[in-house]
């Protein structure tokens, strides 16, 4: 199956392509496209493995999947296309990099694409969503793919660093071995849970020094 995708994840990813089961998402997804509204625009789907090659992928964020208003996904985790409000999670974020390093994101700064170039890969465990219909498209093979996604980087690298914010997305990198990447884990930061401990993780700090000690640069974030 001819995926359009950066050429090192293609490469990377090679076993999925040809699964039946990405062959019936394909299909959903190709159907759906045609009937409905869907988000982020097709083009974008693959948005976080284009902005962040495989072979520079140093930092993994993971989101549930992906915002379903208008103008907002862009496909990429947590972030929204420039010239739209931040969302409450995106805002929260900010306001954790800003308690931990000091450094205030301007209102300009809502497309994270700066972190993606940096290696930063914005991954949603389900790549698209109906218009007004949160998680529309979850359970179709988007977190089957998605899995193997992780699973290639944990097994294939060493040294990266994974953040996995809320009960989700740490049962989803439950099997991360921690003795080769560091795995940093707290509440989501939904206006629902940042007060519990997202506000504090210090991840943003964290992920800078095991990068520096491990001969890399930290992420300016």
């Amino acid at each position: 199956m001819d995926v359009k995708i950066e050429p090192g994840w293609k490469a990377a990813l090679s076993s999925q392509w040809d699964q039946p089961y990405f062959k019936q998402l394909t299909d959903f997804i190709r159907m759906e496209y045609q009937s409905a509204t869907i988000f982020p625009p097709a083009s974008k789907i693959f948005a976080a493995f284009d902005s962040c090659p495989y072979d520079r992928t140093r930092v993994i964020i993971l989101g549930q999947d992906p915002y379903h208003d208008y103008g907002q996904a862009n496909g990429l985790c947590f972030s929204v296309n420039d010239g739209v409000q931040a969302p409450p999670s995106l805002l929260n974020i900010f306001k954790e990099i800003n308690q931990d390093i000091g450094l205030s994101p301007s209102e300009e700064s809502v497309n994270l694409e700066r972190w993606a170039s940096q290696g930063v890969l914005l991954l949603n465990s389900v790549l698209t969503v109906r218009a007004h219909q949160a998680g529309s498209h979850r359970g179709m093979g988007w977190e089957i793919f998605t899995d193997a996604v992780i699973k290639c980087l944990a097994d294939n690298r060493e040294g990266l660093v994974f953040m996995l914010w809320g009960s989700y997305a740490i049962n989803k990198g439950a099997f991360i071995d921690r003795n080769k990447h560091l795995v940093l884990t707290s509440p989501h930061p939904s206006p629902l849970s940042a007060y519990r401990g997202f506000f504090g993780n210090h991840h943003f700090s964290l992920c800078n020094d095991w990068l520096v000690k491990h001969g890399g640069r930290p992420i300016t974030w």
